[in-house]
């Protein structure tokens, strides 16, 4: 033992030198150490067996990353199973490799949401997928029929979000929810994450084009005929409904089809969209043949048709975001519950390069597909309120002039000279504005224009957060586009 310590320690003494430094202990002393360390048998055999089961368990956990190491790089699923042969936790991946493996890092021992449960990792095996998308509704359906203990466990005790689609409804709607209907409507989930099923919504929505308003939309009512569809209309996400642009017949073939997707009938589609695409073909129908082709297309090239983690948003409102829309009505005097909001904002570095942004929000959520970045052309050095004045109507002038819709509100980073600006490119451009407002960030005033008083909100309003939120999107948008722009300079030169 004194050899043994004398290493750990870092001592340089060979045995003949202890002997000559330290007595031998009387027979008194050995005794009492003896006592002090002691165990009874049972312990003793109890210890000898905790310590075998540690080396299985830790081989076992050593085999498991062993395997990890033949994963591909694909999307797909893995499985994380006990010694049992338990599956207890099942999780989703666009690299399987990648991510699987980080779970036998040291890391995942110190993260707060696995360091509970990585210690019972002895087997892993994993489901490869064609696409994230394809991979995220495998993970729901998985989750839901094993029920895995440690995905409950990482909700922090929020409900699971649902993808569900309205049913009784001429033109059936789909949405992200938490709070699911009892009837009436077609439930898929629960989903791990709900800013990665709003991804997989967005990506979805390029194919089958459904809508995700809350408009109660009859057929046959001849009202909606002359309702201004969504800027989703305008770039082909969604048949427009609401103006009667598709039948409800057609349209429910879309859903459909949706449906046949997420209930996992990739393959089954396909066939069924090849076969209705010759149909149409042979019946000289050519619009309806090109539309199928293109669906076929879209969903053979799923994996490159979008990417969840560009499309996913951040949760901020963990309540239904229209309560944000509805407080904005109540405040700004609207005559409609507002759906879609742009916010603008500027930005530069000591006179170098100025860029603008241009955000989407869509029903209170980001829509990223809107996004729009803009390099300042006219101004020379530091000027907010022309760089404000160039943006807007550089933007507007093409909406114009291209016959694309306008956002219900406009909302501008800033306090009044911010919002002058914009509003006198408005009129240079001969342009009849949507609602603009500037929010102001250091007392987070809300401007309008021509009132002499800012509005000035609750910390906890509702309208005020949702406001906070597009107006900090477009802050980091616009200086995500800086600093792109500085490295390229910095490369250049």
């Amino acid at each position: 033992m004194d050899g043994l310590y004398a290493a750990e320690f870092g001592d340089e003494l060979s045995e003949e030198t202890i002997e000559a430094q330290e007595p031998e202990p009387s027979e008194e002393e050995v005794t009492a150490a003896l006592d002090a360390v002691a165990l009874d048998p049972a312990t003793i055999e109890a210890q000898a067996t905790a310590d075998a089961a540690s080396r299985v368990h830790d081989f076992a956990f050593r085999r498991a990353a062993a395997k990890v190491r033949e994963f591909p790089r694909t999307p797909g699923i893995y499985l994380m199973k006990d010694d049992a042969g338990r599956v207890i936790y099942v999780g989703k991946a666009k690299n399987l490799r990648s991510r699987a493996g980080s779970y036998f890092l040291r890391g995942a021992k110190e993260e707060y949401r696995t360091a509970i449960w990585v210690d019972e990792i002895c087997d892993i095996d994993y489901v490869e997928c064609e696409s994230e998308v394809d991979a995220l509704l495998m993970e729901a359906r998985l989750i839901k029929d094993i029920q895995p203990k440690h995905n409950k466990e990482l909700k922090d005790d929020k409900t699971f979000p649902y993808l569900m689609i309205s049913t009784r409804e001429d033109f059936p709607r789909v949405e992200v929810t938490r709070q699911p209907a009892d009837r009436g409507v077609k439930l898929f989930g629960p989903f791990a994450s709900a800013g990665s099923l709003r991804g997989a919504v967005q990506v979805l929505q390029r194919i089958f084009k459904f809508r995700t308003c809350s408009l109660d939309i009859e057929d046959g009512d001849d009202r909606w005929r002359w309702f201004r569809p969504c800027l989703l209309a305008s770039i082909q996400q969604c048949t427009a409904p609401c103006n009667l642009r598709i039948s409800k017949d057609e349209y429910r073939r879309d859903i459909d089809r949706l449906i046949t997707f997420l209930e996992g009938g990739k393959t089954r589609l396909l066939k069924q969209l090849t076969l209705e695409m010759q149909a149409a073909s042979k019946a000289l129908q050519f619009e309806v043949a090109a539309r199928l082709r293109d669906e076929i297309k879209m969903l053979e090239t799923l994996d490159r048709r979008g990417s969840i983690d560009v499309h996913a948003q951040p949760e901020v409102f963990y309540i239904d975001p229209t309560k944000g829309l509805a407080g904005l009505k109540k405040v700004l005097g609207l005559a409609e519950q507002p759906r879609t909001i742009e916010g603008m904002d500027i930005a530069h570095l000591g006179g170098g390069e100025t860029v603008a942004s241009v955000v989407q929000f869509l029903d209170g959520l980001p829509f990223k597909a809107g996004y729009r970045r803009y390099r300042i052309v006219g101004v020379d050095g530091i000027d907010d309120f022309r760089s404000m004045h160039e943006v807007v109507s550089r933007r507007y002038r093409k909406r114009v002039d291209e016959g694309e819709p306008f956002p219900d509100i406009l909302l501008i980073d800033g306090g009044k000279g911010q919002l002058n600006a914009a509003m006198a490119a408005f009129r240079d451009q001969d342009i009849k504005p949507p609602t603009v407002i500037s929010l102001a960030k250091q007392e987070e005033e809300i401007f309008l224009p021509g009132e002499r008083e800012s509005i000035k909100l609750s910390r906890h309003a509702f309208a005020l957060r949702l406001l906070q939120y597009v107006r900090d999107e477009a802050h980091r948008f616009a200086q995500h586009y800086h600093h792109i722009l500085r490295r390229k300079s910095q490369l250049d030169g």
